[in-house]
């Protein structure tokens, strides 16, 4: 049994097994996951657990390199684009359309779905190395 950090399986084995390069995406409940991407559903009721509670707890176990936001998110809720920028600091990223977001998704690690029900609430973390 781990004593800290993510206590979810399925997550921990994602985290483990991702490579440089490859990317997982912390999705809100309403992103579809496309067929055969694994995904990991975290969703127990609207809000809980909220996007910016997985995205911390992913962010101290796994090495990032990159990441995309859906540009959508900057202009529609940019209270919430400000802090996921200032919380991935200072890992740099970029933004797409929410439709490319979600193209880019099919080729996904995996998918883990939160119970956030805020729009645009997705992002993709492309994995870095530790060396």
């Amino acid at each position: 049994m781990k004593k800290n950090g993510i206590q979810n399986a399925e997550i921990n084995a994602v985290i483990s097994a991702i490579g440089h390069t490859q990317y997982i995406v912390i999705a809100d409940v309403g992103l579809p996951v496309p067929k055969g991407v694994p995904c990991v559903d975290l969703a127990l009721v609207p809000g809980i657990p909220s996007f910016m509670e997985v995205l911390r707890a992913v962010k101290a176990e796994l090495v990032i390199d990159s990441w995309v936001l859906a540009s959508e998110l900057k202009t529609r809720r940019p209270d919430a684009y400000a802090e996921i920028v200032k919380e991935m600091a200072p890992v740099s990223g970029v933004d797409f359309p929410h439709e490319r977001l979600k193209e880019i998704s099919r080729d996904a690690y995996a998918i883990i779905r939160t119970g956030e029900t805020a729009p645009y609430a997705n992002i993709v973390l492309y994995a870095g190395v530790n060396f």
